[in-house]
């Protein structure tokens, strides 16, 4: 997992099966992560989720901090 602060996206990498699995939900998985950075008082909101070509890409609404990119990896490979 890597973040890029000037575009305030975290990459995930992903097999094809996952990432289908994950985007057929993503909906969802905005609703469950924004919950979960809420619950660690975290001011981060994920904007979308999209997928490349090796895994998928989760847009926020400001560059996360190590806490908040732990959570975040921590939601996904649960």
């Amino acid at each position: 997992m890597t973040k890029d602060s000037s575009y305030k996206q975290i990459i995930v990498s992903m097999d094809n099966n996952n990432r289908a699995k994950f985007m057929a939900s993503s909906n969802l998985y905005i609703t469950n992560l924004n919950r979960t950075l809420k619950n660690i008082k975290s001011d981060v909101m994920t904007d979308f989720i999209r997928k490349d070509q090796h895994g998928i890409i989760i847009t926020t609404n400001k560059v996360v901090l190590t806490l908040e990119l732990q959570t975040i990896e921590k939601y996904i490979h649960q």
